[in-house]
């Protein structure tokens, strides 16, 4: 038997998984039907809706008119977000303040819609003010048996896509913790899911917490998770795959310490995060106790215009969060990328923040804390 790995662009497309099946290659990822049906958002929260999760207020399912929209949006209240409904990313999403607003940017969303993901269906959510963002990391094999490995918290954005990544999060308690991975695991079965997925919510300020989406994939933060757990979570996949049940217990997962991780971006944060393709010409990566570089970039490797900006991951751990993020500042201050202009810079202005080393941080930080005056 052949395998290959559910990694990167295709890591989410059905008909691949497909055409691995058919072809008698074991796609190291869930099966094609539940990629399927968790792909489109909008059918896999009305879903999850329908089994009693907790899900943010919005359409059942897409919308099909403008005027569709308008009566939804008046219903349930401004503001609201307009998504794509087989998006992901941060793509295809804008937020809606108001009717005028609704007209401006339907046609634009369901184009970026098509245009990004070959399907035009949008629908619409209540936009939650000032919200943390949490996961919750899942693995489950083929014989009924599923375990949640913590959250990890993901509110550190920019136009809706993560920048730095820490776990476990400030913002919710054992209560809330154990709840998350409560439904988190019902989730998982009710979507009758195999291998490691991801359960993604949106927590406000009183901890009440909402089911946003599920990705059917390993995610980029996902080393924040094995260095807390000591848990492979590659490894726990290829076992999945090859039909083997998960030697996990929950009860003997028991996280130790914090980690952070900081995507390492091909970008100039303070020119509203422009690319900078080009050639590394000089490099220098940090080492030394709790500091893990996952990345394929070298001295006189040309970064393409035509792919994803990120280029490294950059990640801490240690026993305590001040730890974490110590170790972090030293790593960023090591950290050499000549020939290209990065954020690493503006990643250091995000963890020496005060507000961020209080914990006291929400989805707005980074436009109200980093780039306030520097556009």
């Amino acid at each position: 038997m052949e395998y290959i790995h559910g990694f990167g662009f295709l890591s989410e497309n059905s008909k691949f998984a497909k055409i691995c099946e058919e072809s008698n290659i074991r796609f190291i990822g869930p099966s094609y039907k539940v990629i399927e049906k968790m792909g489109n958002k909008s059918k896999a929260k009305e879903m999850f809706k329908n089994a009693g999760i907790p899900v943010i207020p919005g359409s059942d399912g897409a919308i099909e008119n403008i005027e569709e929209a308008k009566k939804i949006s008046k219903k349930i209240g401004y503001p609201i977000m307009l998504k794509a409904a087989n998006g992901g990313g941060g793509k295809g999403i804008r937020i809606v303040n108001s009717e005028e607003e609704l007209e401006e940017n339907y046609n634009i969303v369901k184009h970026e819609a098509k245009i990004s993901f070959s399907d035009d269906e949008i629908y619409i959510e209540k936009y939650i003010l000032n919200p943390r963002h949490i996961e919750i990391q899942i693995l489950a094999d083929k014989y009924g048996n599923i375990v949640q490995l913590g959250e990890r918290d993901c509110t550190i954005q920019r136009k809706n896509q993560k920048v730095l990544e820490e776990t476990p999060s400030t913002a919710i308690d054992a209560k809330t913790r154990n709840k998350l991975g409560e439904i988190a695991i019902k989730v998982a079965k009710v979507a009758e899911y195999t291998n490691a997925g991801t359960v993604e919510f949106l927590v406000d300020k009183n901890k009440n917490f909402y089911f946003m989406e599920m990705n059917t994939r390993i995610q980029v933060e996902h080393p924040i998770t094995e260095e807390n757990t000591g848990i492979d979570l590659i490894k726990e996949q290829i076992r999945i795959a090859a039909d083997e049940q998960l030697r996990l217990k929950q009860n003997k997962i028991i996280p130790n310490g914090h980690s952070i991780e900081c995507r390492i971006n091909a970008e100039n944060p303070f020119l509203n995060f422009r690319p900078s393709p080009g050639k590394i010409t000089g490099l220098h990566l940090p080492g030394g106790n709790g500091i893990r570089i996952d990345t394929a970039i070298y001295e006189g490797y040309e970064i393409p215009s035509t792919y994803d900006s990120m280029i490294a991951k950059l990640i801490a751990h240690g026993n305590s969060r001040n730890e974490a993020i110590a170790k972090m500042k030293r790593a960023l201050e090591e950290l050499v990328i000549d020939g290209i202009d990065t954020n690493v810079d503006f990643l250091l202005k995000v963890i020496t923040n005060l507000n961020f080393i209080r914990g006291n941080y929400d989805t707005s930080f980074i436009e109200k804390e980093i780039l306030k005056g520097s556009n």
